[in-house]
């Protein structure tokens, strides 16, 4: 493993006059309630990713359908940055991240939700907020598995905080809401292929301190991150939330197996077509 702590000293300081700059800047727009207070938080991770060296690949796109409800593995704090380098996005994220020093500030600045999983009313109420924020017409992305994993695996899906989808058509007066499966993969550190036991060191789980991890980032060279959009999922209020969580962690386990075995976006389009018993069509080179 390539290791440059200069690298990491320089990143360091382009990234912390910029969040001195932006922070007030955001905060006043969240303050005035203006659109542009999801848009910057993007443009900052984009920003962000392009200077730790994070090259973040999208494969599909995220659904226009409102109200979304976006349904994504956890191996990293680096998801954050990455799927909200995308698009304009909302998190839920546990409470014990707000006291966090200055990454506790910029999870607020992000509107993040923060759920207190000590209280048993905690869920209900991150439900109403995410419900909120969905109607509003910002798509609100849940970590499903409740934790984060070593990268190399999909844990299961919990199904509490899916209630959020039922807590959404309830108070929109909807018929149904969208929920749409992503993947978030780690495939490769300079260029080369993490593989199995190389992808831990990129994921962020366990007893793992966040200073440590979040040095090691910086300092140990470039990442590629494969982002992976599902087919969208309709959720009406008679959606059997085990079943709603079973089907989507199924598709993003599909998916996030495809980004690490390296398989191309036409092939597994193929591969799919073939198993629903379409008509594909052969390739020139066959």
């Amino acid at each position: 493993m390539v290791r440059r702590p200069l690298r990491a000293i320089a990143s360091a300081l382009v990234l912390v006059p910029t969040v001195i700059v932006l922070a007030p800047i955001q905060l006043a727009l969240m303050r005035m309630n203006s659109p542009h207070a999801q848009t910057l938080p993007m443009k900052f991770h984009r920003f962000a990713m392009a200077v730790v060296g994070v090259r973040v690949k999208v494969i599909g796109e995220p659904s226009s359908e409102r109200p979304l409800l976006i349904a994504s593995n956890h191996a990293s704090w680096l998801d954050i940055p990455v799927l909200g380098s995308v698009c304009r996005m909302s998190f839920v994220a546990k409470s014990e991240i707000a006291g966090w020093p200055v990454f506790g500030q910029l999870a607020r600045l992000q509107r993040t939700i923060f759920v207190d999983r000590a209280r048993r009313t905690a869920t209900a109420q991150v439900n109403d907020e995410m419900a909120a924020r969905m109607i509003a017409g910002s798509p609100v992305v849940l970590f499903a598995e409740g934790t984060s994993s070593d990268g190399n695996r999909v844990l299961a899906f919990r199904t509490s905080l899916l209630g959020a989808a039922r807590a959404a058509i309830a108070a929109s007066g909807g018929a149904s809401i969208a929920v749409q499966p992503v993947s978030v993969a780690y495939t490769h550190r300079n260029g080369l292929p993490l593989g199995r036991l190389g992808r831990p060191f990129v994921a962020w789980y366990g007893e793992m301190t966040f200073a440590h991890h979040l040095w090691s980032i910086l300092r140990d060279g470039a990442i590629d991150a494969t982002v992976t959009f599902g087919e969208t999922m309709r959720a009406d209020a008679g959606t059997d939330r085990k079943r709603l969580a079973a089907v989507a962690e199924r598709e993003v386990r599909r998916l996030t197996t495809n980004a690490l075995l390296g398989r191309k976006a036409e092939d597994v389009a193929r591969a799919k077509a073939i198993e629903a018993g379409e008509p594909v069509q052969q390739s020139e080179h066959a």
